[in-house]
Order: structure tokens, then sequence, then C-alpha cells
């Protein structure tokens, strides 16, 4: 039982932490655009499954690869909060607020915003280059994938918790997430899996790109320092020359 503590705490420890103290000084003040997502999301649903809403909510908030890409991207910041008609609405409110509410406190709200709206629009660029692909590559979609929605607020939340996971050390987590959207797609072969591994795709490049980069200047840095020490030693040589020279008799 100790063993299984120390295991949660050095795997949510940092995160468990963040979010008390912000919850601890503001409350539910503490997640305005994760509150705001939600109520979002549970007013385009309502709208959505309305028949007066349906062509409304699906003209401003539905994605498609056969939409033009300016139409498309046009679409994309709504679409984030357009959940499946097909799909427990309740189940993608409570994943939006959870996760939502815990990347704003430990991100910042416009971080949060900015991240999400990435996942969301990898998966929505890659539908388009996977049905330019093909059935036949690996990586490919069917033709008729190009006239099916986009996932909506699911991608944006796993990208966010694999961002989480991985920025705060909570790499077991972030690994649950992963290896169950690879077996979504492996039991259940459609866009809105391949969507979710295009978004943590992007995910995880951004979470590596700050290690490359401090690497980088590391290796820079190492450089500078090598020819700087030669620099020095050629120095000292020729003051060594020079006292040698002056202590000569003439």
């Amino acid at each position: 039982m100790k063993r299984i503590a120390r295991w949660a705490r050095a795997e949510w420890g940092p995160l468990y932490v963040t979010v008390r103290e912000h919850l601890r000084r503001r409350r539910w003040r503490a997640v305005p655009l994760a509150v705001t997502s939600v109520c979002l999301t549970l007013t385009l649903h309502l709208v959505h499954s309305r028949s007066w809403g349906y062509d409304v909510v699906q003209d401003v908030g539905a994605v498609r690869a056969a939409d033009p890409l300016w139409l498309a991207l046009l679409r994309t910041p709504l679409s984030l909060f357009v959940p499946a008609l097909d799909l427990p609405v309740w189940g993608a409110l409570l994943q939006i607020l959870f996760v939502f509410g815990i990347a704003e406190m430990c991100l910042g709200r416009w971080r949060t915003l900015a991240l999400a709206y990435t996942a969301t629009l990898a998966g929505t660029l890659y539908a388009r280059l996977g049905i330019w692909l093909g059935p036949d590559n690996p990586l490919g979609l069917p033709a008729s994938d190009a006239h099916v929605v986009d996932t909506g607020p699911s991608a944006a939340v796993v990208g966010l918790a694999v961002f989480l996971g991985w920025r705060y050390g909570a790499r077991v987590t972030a690994g649950a997430v992963i290896a169950a959207m690879l077996i979504e797609v492996l039991l259940k072969e459609n866009l809105a899996g391949r969507e979710h591994l295009a978004a943590i795709t992007a995910m995880l490049l951004l979470c590596t790109l700050p290690a490359l980069r401090r690497r980088r200047t590391g290796e820079r840095g190492g450089a500078d320092d090598e020819g700087g020490g030669g620099r020095e030693d050629g120095v000292g040589r020729e003051d060594r020359a020079d006292s040698q020279a002056g202590s000569r008799p003439q």
C-alpha cells in the first residue's frame, strides 16, 4: 500500500499541488475557461439536437475534409465545442471540465486554449492528408471519410491530457492515454480514432521541442567554451614565450 502511495505521489504529486493551490485561493474562479467551455458545449449540443438548430451548428462548427480548406479553418475554433450527437453529452462535458480545468490551472488560460486548438487542427489537417494518401497507405483513409464530421472536443481533451502528463512528469498516465487511443484505432477503425492519434503526435512534438532546443543551445555553448579555451591557451603560450625571451641574457 505504501508503495502505491509513493508511486501516486511521484506520478500526480506536482499536478495535485498546483491544482490544490489554485482551487484553495480562487475556487471556481480559477477555471473560467473550463466553465465557459462546458457551457458553450452544452448550448451547442442542445441547439444541434433541435430540428431548427441542426443546420445552424453544422454551418458554423462542423468540419469535414470535403470542405474547402479556408472554410474548415474558419469553423475549426468552434468545432472544439461541438460534441458528437451519437455519444452521451455528459461524458464530453465532464471530460472538458476535468481536463480543461487542470490544464487552465497548470498552463494558463490562453496557453490551454492554444494547445486545444492545435490538437484539434492537427486532427483536421490529418484527415485531409489521410484521404489524399488513400486507403492503401498505412496512414491513409478511405475517400468516404471526407464527408465525416471531425472529432470535436475529444481531440483537444486527449491532446491536453497527454501534454499535461508529459510536462508534469505523469508519464504513466500519458502513456495510458496513448495506449487507449491506439487500442481504439485497432478495435474500431474510424476517423475519430485516427484524429486522436494526430492530436497526440502534435502534442508530443510540442513537448520535445524545448528539450531539443536546450540540447542544441548546450552543444553550441560547449563549442564556444572549447573555442574560448583554445584562445586562452594560445594567449598563455604567447605570454610564456615573451617572459622566457625577456629572461634570456642579452
